[in-house]
């Protein structure tokens, strides 16, 4: 999503890979959810949304996440954002997100699509209206742009009537939860849930898809798929110290945003060392308790957290600018 290639790489390195220019464009911006500039990312990410969609009998995820997908990206064609950032496919990535969470909660009928395409199209813009206003600090929008999208279309679907609501949490004053919600799951459990913490990422609860997922993400770079993975590991560890709850756990809920921040903060970002990844276990630590923190403020709302709570946390962590050595040729501002 920020990792980006040197100022005009991004057309050279498309020749690399056998996929007609628009095919790649599509499959960089899918693989840039999870900061990969990579084709073959992208294509692992599809196949693992398309596999949960078949398993789940959920066909219109995946519909979703293809239209989201060329929907942003020919936004980003339309309104005439920096080439490079289009040949990277940093105008994709929260339209394929936005169309796999929308169809989440409001189903398939009409109406959702109508809203696929115009969140899709709004996620592009949001995404450069916040790119333009962060440069200045040196972060990135990240995710942003798809949780503000989702966010202000979940919330309006309270006002009408004729946005019919078929997964939403009830709005419910936040509470501490009892001690018999916070029991353990068993191993196997835990180690089936570092794998959907992953696939949470694009709001996927099945395990494979995670697997697949860190598969994607290996073809790009094995080290930030080992990041990924463990950072999912990682927030297990500090939700269960703290007493989440168990179920929530098991289904990935606080790791997926953690997966972000491990990867962004500890091979993005920064080139890596020892204090890097310090820096990125810290980061990752602090997003668990962002996530618990932000499922208490948006319960009276009767809407998730999506992926802000990594977006907090990697701009907390960015905006102090430590001194880390920077990427050459990685841009924080896209």
């Amino acid at each position: 999503m920020v990792h980006t290639a040197k100022n005009g790489d991004a057309p050279r390195q498309a020749r690399y890979f056998p996929f007609p220019r628009v095919v790649d464009v599509l499959l960089r911006g899918a693989g840039q959810v999870m900061f990969q500039n990579s084709p073959w990312t992208g294509l692992f990410f599809l196949l693992g949304i398309a596999w949960a969609s078949w398993r789940a009998d959920t066909p219109e995820v995946v519909i979703g996440a293809l239209t989201g997908l060329c929907t942003g990206t020919l936004a980003a064609c339309l309104l005439h954002a920096p080439r490079e950032e289009i040949d990277a496919g940093l105008h994709g990535y929260n339209g394929i997100l936005v169309g796999c969470a929308l169809p989440v909660f409001f189903g398939s009928g009409l109406m959702c699509w109508a809203l696929v395409v115009a969140g899709a199209f709004f996620s592009t813009v949001i995404m450069m209206a916040v790119s333009g206003f962060l440069r200045s600090w040196r972060v990135s929008a990240m995710t942003g742009p798809f949780v503000f999208t989702t966010w202000f279309i979940l919330l309006s679907s309270y006002s009408f009537a004729h946005i019919s609501i078929a997964a939403l949490p009830a709005p419910a004053p936040p509470s501490q939860i009892s001690g018999a919600l916070a029991l353990t799951p068993g191993p196997e459990a835990l180690f089936l849930a570092s794998f959907t913490g992953i696939s949470q990422v694009f709001l996927i609860d099945n395990a494979v898809t995670g697997v697949i997922f860190l598969a994607g993400i290996a073809a790009s770079s094995p080290f930030a798929a080992l990041l990924g993975w463990g950072g999912s590991v990682l927030a297990i560890a500090a939700a269960l110290v703290l007493g989440a709850d168990g179920q929530s756990i098991e289904a990935g809920l606080y790791q997926f945003s953690a997966v972000l921040t491990a990867i962004g903060l500890g091979s993005v970002f920064y080139r890596t060392s020892r204090s890097v990844l310090a820096y990125a276990f810290l980061g990752t630590v602090f997003t668990v308790v962002a996530q618990g923190a932000l499922n208490a403020a948006l319960s009276p709302l009767g809407i998730p957290t999506l992926t802000f709570p990594f977006v907090i946390a990697a701009w907390l962590f960015l905006l102090p600018h430590i001194s880390f050595e920077r990427k050459s040729g990685d841009s924080p501002s896209a």
